[in-house]
């Protein structure tokens, strides 16, 4: 005999309770749903994300992509196809600015920039075209976190001051000029800075200058001094000349005879 069939009742079982962050969820869906989910509240990257080479938009990459090329033979010459893959590690570096450790997928040739420069928050802060297209999203976003905090205030307001420009007000960190480059300057002020700057030293340098005060001469008193001047007079260089000249003008200004006039002696 059979054994008795259990009643059905899976229809009758509650529905599991949905948890209540979706950070999870937003890590397992593809690359391009989870860098909307990290990007969501940054400034959108002027470059773009990398669609080649997608894994390099999250970590410090240099810009670097996988590398095709042969492997030849010593002896036979034979070509075989092959990749080089960018030389990836996975690296905690302290953060002046966060004070605390960032863990982030690095390449090697990133690494030394970063010990060149000084740090990973020098390294995140340049100011240089190429640095930004260098970065990646990974690094505009770490460069934007950077950004909110007191270090960078206070960096600003320092370069403020340095340039003779007002340190309080300084709340630039939302402007796209400033994650470009500009580090919180304002150009117009730059450019009033600029010119009270021209105008002290013209004052300066005025000052510094003697005063000549203007003598008023007559016709006959100003051709006194230009004859009596050597450099201007009669018998000046100058002078002779001038007379040369107009002596070589009148010569070329007088009409030549055509050779038939010469033959017949007119």
């Amino acid at each position: 005999m059979h054994p008795p069939l259990r009643p059905v009742t899976h229809h009758l079982r509650q529905p599991s309770a949905r948890s209540f962050s979706t950070t999870t969820q937003a890590l397992a869906r593809p690359s391009r749903s989870a860098l909307k989910h990290f990007h969501r509240n940054i400034p959108p990257y002027p470059y773009g994300p990398s669609l080649l080479y997608k894994q390099s938009n999250f970590g410090l990459y240099g810009g670097a992509k996988p590398q095709f090329g042969n492997k030849v033979s010593e002896r036979n010459e034979i070509k075989t196809r092959r990749k080089w893959v960018p030389n990836i590690h996975e690296k905690r570096l302290w953060s002046v600015a966060m004070n605390r450790y960032l863990r982030v997928k690095v390449q090697a040739r990133v690494l030394r920039t970063i010990d060149k420069v000084g740090g990973l928050d020098e390294y995140l802060m340049g100011d240089s075209p190429a640095r930004i297209k260098e970065l990646g999203m990974e690094g505009w976003k770490m460069r934007w976190r950077l950004m909110q905090t007191g270090w960078w205030r206070e960096r600003v307001k320092r370069r403020r001051m340095e340039m003779g420009l007002r340190p309080e007000g300084v709340n630039m960190l939302l402007s796209d000029a400033e994650l470009l480059g500009e580090e919180g300057v304002d150009k117009e002020e730059r450019e009033e800075s600029e010119e009270k700057r021209d105008k002290q030293e013209e004052e300066e340098k005025a000052q510094e200058e003697p005063e000549w005060e203007e003598v008023q001469f007559s016709d006959e008193e100003r051709g006194r001094i230009l004859q009596s001047d050597p450099r201007t007079g009669n018998d000046s260089p100058l002078a002779r000349m001038h007379a040369g000249m107009q002596a070589e003008g009148e010569r070329v200004a007088k009409p030549r005879r055509s050779i038939l006039q010469r033959l017949m002696g007119r």
